[in-house]
């Protein structure tokens, strides 16, 4: 495990070349830039404040704010799509970059820690973007939006670990591509984002305590909703269980690495 980290800060150079250019890449030609990042959510978010923030306003109490439902709605967004997108970007990893692992000797951790990498930088614009938001809205958060960067950490964590499982079961049974596509929609609806925790009925909150991103999007919505501090025994145990499936990951992945290149 140890040679995996050696090995990818020998090639940090590659790293941090690789994310910028596809950073660059993805915005080429374009006038705006970078500032499309910021431009796509803003008009999202502006999408739900205007729309969205009248059909459950009457259902958040605590909030004071006309627009407490766009809130509450940008801050559970705001977990789910950094944990979605690395999930759904590593499910594809090996696939997309096989004949680059034929053709050229490099460390395979490299990959997957450069998708890693793009996706943090969508997640700080977003982020940036929606304090901008919440700012305009007269919701900025106090001192407690310091705990945003352990649950970034958690988030990550719990996302690397489970993309890298599915990643590597998916070169070797390709339905796992079909149907986790599926069952994150279904884990997406069965996590309090776009409704608020109040009207999920008593028999089904057990359910919802097996659920990993329940705890950290609640978090979520207590630090940039609620201004307070979030639960911080159930993020602990959250964050133990990330740590155990991201290790697990990396074992799995490098186990696997040299039957993924003769398959691929």
């Amino acid at each position: 495990m140890l040679g995996l980290f050696r090995s990818l800060w020998e090639y940090r150079g590659f790293v941090w070349s690789s994310i910028r250019n596809e950073f660059v890449a993805r915005f080429a030609r374009s006038r705006l830039g970078g500032l499309w990042m910021i431009i796509n959510p803003l008009a999202q978010v502006a999408i739900y404040a205007l729309v969205l923030s009248n059909v459950l306003a009457a259902k958040l109490p605590g909030i004071d704010n006309k627009y407490a439902y766009a809130l509450y709605l940008m801050a559970g967004m705001l977990a789910w799509s950094l944990f979605s997108e690395i999930i759904n970007r590593c499910l594809t990893l090996f696939i997309d970059q096989g004949n680059l692992m034929k053709k050229m000797r490099f460390p395979r951790i490299t990959l997957p820690v450069i998708v890693v990498g793009s996706c943090l930088l969508n997640y700080v614009l977003l982020f940036l973007a929606l304090l901008l938001v919440f700012a305009l809205l007269d919701q900025f958060p106090g001192p407690q939006m310091f705990w945003i960067i352990p649950l970034t950490a958690t988030v990550t964590a719990l996302a690397v670990g489970i993309g890298l499982i599915l990643g590597v079961l998916n070169v070797f049974v390709r339905d796992i591509g079909q149907v986790v596509p599926i069952l994150m929609q279904v884990w997406f609806w069965f996590t309090p984002i776009v409704y608020p925790v109040t009207i999920i009925p008593e028999q089904f909150k057990n359910v919802m305590d097996l659920n990993p991103m329940f705890p950290i999007v609640s978090a979520f919505h207590d630090i940039l909703v609620y201004a307070k501090t979030p639960d911080l025994q159930d993020v602990m145990l959250t964050a133990l269980i990330s740590l155990g499936l991201m290790l697990l990951g990396l074992f799995m992945f490098r186990r696997a690495a040299p039957e993924m290149v003769d398959v691929l």
